[in-house]
């Protein structure tokens, strides 16, 4: 009896490693889950880098804008200054110089 007991625990441990041995096993490597130990068979996957402002189109139309406002705000297009109430003429010159 003992002995068909420890057949039978060997034969069920036996069972138990082959079925882990072949449904394989989730690694984690890299920051990436693996589901099997094929992985080095398979060819990366190439994830371009994101760019420093993701909205490409209203940034180089912003900047387009902010030079439109650089030439349009030179002092060479900015009037004369008006002068003040009242105003005062020319200095007097000092005696004895």
């Amino acid at each position: 009896m003992k002995i068909k007991s420890k057949l039978a625990l060997a034969t069920l441990g036996l069972t138990g490693l082959l079925l882990i041995g072949t449904s394989g096993c989730q690694t984690h490597i890299g920051g990436m889950t693996l589901p099997s130990g094929h992985y080095l068979e398979h060819p990366p996957q190439y994830v371009p880098p994101s760019p420093f402002f993701p909205l490409s189109k209203e940034l180089a139309s912003m900047e387009t804008g902010a030079n439109n406002n650089q030439t349009a705000a030179s002092p060479s297009a900015l009037p004369a200054p008006l002068p003040g109430p009242g105003g005062m003429g020319a200095p007097v010159p000092m005696p004895g110089n």
